[in-house]
């Protein structure tokens, strides 16, 4: 049976674009995928803990001689890798805070990163590259080629290569210039930011074909 795990990371609530974007990738995919079954993560009504003392120290010490704490750590970072291997396709709202990805999504991707678990310790191999990842990112400015702050999108750069160790390789549907619509010097790129975003939306759409009733 197909899985999807939907994750989701803004703190803008019903305002946030990668919201609604991942809303609408998560119902094309369950459109096209009958019977599916789906698992929503919120990490930002629930975020996980960061990476400390123990978490780190687990990936090291033998399950037989880690502290309470440690297991609990080790246990949170099984989880969520299992989370991702069950799933055939894993869904990501990413949405741009001060130039990065939200804390939030650091943690996760913290968790993600666990010898034995997501990485082949002798080898160095990815273990979770059998998965699809897709995500959907919103930027509240513009950071291509040409502008006054191109590469000022660490978030996008930064996905790639904090996963790349797991074998996940994200693929990203972006939409930028999200706060034109609420910032008077940014007026003049309303057209931009709607292209943007429709331009997102019919990629989104574009993802699965839904299967006839």
């Amino acid at each position: 049976m197909a899985h999807l795990l939907h994750l989701d990371a803004s703190i803008q609530g019903d305002r946030s674009i990668s919201r609604s974007l991942s809303a609408r990738a998560a119902e094309r995919w369950k459109r096209a995928h009958p019977g599916g079954t789906v698992v929503h993560r919120d990490l930002a009504a629930d975020p996980l803990p960061h990476l400390d003392g123990d978490a780190f120290a687990a990936r090291a010490v033998p399950a037989e001689r880690r502290t309470p704490a440690q297991a609990a750590a080790y246990e949170l970072s099984r989880r969520l890798v299992d989370e991702v291997k069950a799933a055939d396709v894993v869904l990501l709202g990413l949405p741009l805070y001060n130039f990065g990805a939200p804390s939030t999504v650091k943690a996760w991707v913290d968790h993600l990163l666990f010898p034995g678990l997501s990485t082949d310790p002798a080898g160095g191999d990815g273990l979770l590259g059998g998965t699809e990842l897709i995500v959907l990112a919103s930027r509240g400015g513009g950071y291509g080629l040409g502008t006054p702050r191109e590469g000022w999108d660490h978030a996008g750069a930064w996905l790639p290569h904090g996963l790349s160790m797991t074998g996940l390789e994200p693929r990203f549907i972006v939409a930028e210039l999200t706060l034109a619509d609420v910032t008077p010097a940014m007026a003049e790129l309303r057209d931009l930011a709607a292209e943007s975003l429709e331009a997102a939306r019919r990629e989104v759409d574009g993802l699965w074909t839904p299967v006839a009733a």
